[in-house]
Order: C-alpha cells, then structure tokens, then sequence
C-alpha cells in the first residue's frame, strides 16, 4: 500500500496469485459483468449453477490490485485470460447457503439459493472459476464456464427503466471512490419521502464512526428509490407476510431476529444502470433484526430505535467481513468456526495463527485476547471486552477492527 512500514503486514491479508500488477485497460471494458448463480444441495454434498449473465453500462469496482483478494471469504471468484491461464481478476465473498449448511435443517434435505457477483466486462473470452470453502477452508463446491463477451445471451440491463434515486454524498466518479447504495424494502410509493429520511439517518450513522469518519471523501453513498406493494415486511414467527420489493423476513434460519432475503436477483435487478459496489437495504419496521453477509448486502431495520447501532455492526460484516464477537452458551450457531482453524475474519481468532490477527496490537489501546466471540462460549477470542461488533450499546469499533475496516478501504481506493 502507500506506507512500507506496514507492507508486510497487509501481504499476509491480501494474498496475490500474480507477479505483476494486471493492467485493466488490457482485459476489461469499462462495463460491469453481472453473474447470477445457484447455490444448492445439502450438508453432505454442494453444487455451483450458472444462471444467467448480464451487461451493466458502468464498472464502479477497482481497476487496481485486480489479481489480489480484499479477504479470504467463504467463497471466491476469479477469472482467466483463456490462453495464459494468468489470473487477471479476483474477489471473496460469503453467503447465506452457507451459513445455512451449518445448520441442522441442511443435514434433512437441500434447498437452493440466489447469489449474483459483479465483475469487470471482459474484451476477449475469459475462464471464470468459482468456489465455495466451508468453516475449515476447504474446497466444497467449484465450477468454471467461459464467458464470451459477444454472447448475444448476456442481457443488456441499465440503459432504460432506471430506478429512481438520488446522491446523499458525492466525493468524486465511481474510479476514485467506493460506491454504496442505500435500498427502500416495505416502503410504498408514498413512503419514499421517509425512506429518503432514513437513508440519510444511516449514511449519517455510519460517518459518525471511524474509519469511515475520516476516510469519509473516499465514498459516495446513493439512495435507491425501490417501490414496494405493501408497508412492512415479512415476520413469520408473527404469522404476517407481506409483498415488498425483496421478499426480506425476519425469522431466518428460525432465529428471530435474523433479516435476510434470498430473493438476491430483484436486488441487483433493482440496481440496473446505477454505479454501486456495496448494498445496504433498509427495513420499513419497528421490529428489531437485521444482517449483512460479506460482500453481499446489509439489511436492517430502520424503525427501531438501534436503527443507528445495528447498521453500522451489519454493515462492518458486508463490507469489511468482520465477524461477530457476541456469545451465548446456547445458540443457533454455537460451534459454527472449529477451533483448531484460524477464523480469516481479521477481529476474531483461535489463536492458532494469531500472528495473522493483532498479535502486534497486544497491550496498546486496551487490546487483548478476551475469551467468547463468534457465538462460542469458549476457544474464540476477540480483541477488546466492548465493540461495535459486539453489542449495540458501545458507541465505535475497537481498534482491531478500525484498521481492519482501514485496510478494505485503501485496498479498494489506494491505487498502485
């Protein structure tokens, strides 16, 4: 990055298949190549499927560091020049059919799952491989397929029929800075005026912490103005259901305040012709809940009165993949991360590769190993007693995950 002081230290996050720095003007077209997939199967065996492809007019994503990996996620995407096999684009990621084969409900039958990735438009033909790693880093599911860019099967969206929306804070073009946007779910027509309200209370929300306080001239956050038939949404363990713009629920996984959807496809195609890279996804209720999947979306309600709390902590999984550092003795996912893998979350560890984590940081700014995180009781460890990570009523990150989230942000902004 800028300073060699901390070289080496971010080589050990961002791991490089390639020698040299990919070129993109070489491989892409300033054009975002949308890739929708299904993810399927059960706890004993997964599969990949290509769904469809799609051609968006604009590319908001980095053009540097292309073959690197922001993180290690549960799952990565990266693609091929077809004659040299060199690796000219790479990204993580991790997604609710994964979080849901750790769950006993996976062990009984299969269930199938949306997931759409962006990627920069290719010139030539490209090899484009994906994988999907369960807890221990192992490869469960992969596939490869070609994608030609003169396919006349690529759908051409974004160039008519854009959803209305507006810029909440502009600091440059989609090449010098992150693009977020901010989604209406369960607000009507008529409610767009609050929507508008409560996307600017987030984006307030989220600059009011740091990093993203002082890196605040490297983002440009947009509110999208998606209609939904009804006001609210979804609370089965209440018995209402309701027609919104993304089929969102609470109730996810039978937890009750976990607020997903898996209607990923009317998200994106929300989406059409407006620069973003990163989703947040406000809920139009009072009913406390929300969740964020690393570079995949954040969504949480936005009438509670942990409104403010609740996205920042969902949007620091989604974006900067931190993971919980909550617990309890009994709990959906107790036992999810074994203990004898080192967690790639950058603020949780099992101390089996800590100089990885903040072995460096140990003793300054009151960091630590403090037992519990990761839903477990025992064998997880997080940085500090209080984060924004752990509970809603601590008002910032810990110092851990601010350099954490740091580093996301000059790896996607800082060019080579």
């Amino acid at each position: 990055m800028k300073f060699a002081h901390i070289y080496s230290i971010i080589c050990l996050l961002f791991t490089s298949l390639g020698l040299y720095a990919q070129n993109f003007d070489d491989y892409f077209a300033n054009k975002s190549l949308r890739v929708d997939y299904i993810f399927s199967g059960n706890a004993t065996s997964q599969e990949i499927y290509l769904d469809e492809l799609s051609q968006l007019p604009t590319w908001a994503g980095r053009k540097h560091n292309l073959s690197q990996l922001p993180l290690q996620g549960n799952g990565q995407i990266t693609m091929r020049d077809i004659a040299s096999q060199q690796v000219i684009y790479r990204t993580s990621f991790s997604s609710l059919f994964q979080e849901w084969l750790s769950i006993d409900e996976a062990k009984h039958f299969s269930k199938a799952f949306e997931n759409t990735f962006l990627l920069p438009f290719p010139l030539q033909p490209i090899e484009v491989e994906i994988t999907l790693s369960n807890m221990r880093h192992e490869v469960i599911a992969s596939m490869r397929h070609i994608v030609n860019p003169d396919d006349i099967l690529i759908h051409k969206r974004g160039e008519s029929h854009i959803t209305p929306h507006q810029y909440l804070l502009k600091n440059g073009n989609e090449e010098e800075c992150i693009d977020i946007v901010i989604l209406a779910e369960g607000y009507t027509k008529e409610e767009m005026s609050i929507f508008k309200q409560d996307a600017q209370i987030a984006c307030e929300a989220l600059f009011n912490h740091e990093p993203f306080k002082s890196m605040k001239k490297r983002f440009n956050i947009i509110a999208v103005e998606s209609p939904s038939i009804d006001s609210g949404v979804s609370i089965p363990g209440k018995g209402l259901w309701k027609n919104t713009a993304f089929g969102s629920h609470f109730d996810t996984f039978y937890s009750a305040r976990y607020l997903t959807t898996s209607r990923v496809k009317s998200i994106h195609n929300a989406l059409a012709g407006i620069p973003y890279e990163h989703i947040i996804i406000l809920a139009n209720t009072e009913h406390y809940g929300g969740g964020g999947i690393y570079n995949s979306y954040t969504l949480t309600t936005a009438h509670h009165p942990m409104f403010r709390p609740v996205v920042v902590h969902e949007f620091g999984h989604s974006f900067g993949g931190l993971g919980d550092e909550y617990f309890y003795e009994e709990d959906t996912m107790t036992g999810m991360y074994p203990l004898d893998i080192e967690p790639w979350e950058q603020n949780i560890t099992t101390l089996v590769n800590f100089k990885s984590k903040w072995e460096d940081m140990m003793g300054k700014d009151s960091v630590g190993l403090f037992e519990g995180g990761g839903y477990s009781l025992k064998g997880i460890y997080r940085p500090v007693d209080y984060c924004r990570m752990r509970t809603n009523d601590y008002p910032e990150f810990c110092p851990v995950c601010q350099r954490a989230l740091k580093r996301i942000i000059q790896f996607y902004t800082d060019k080579e």
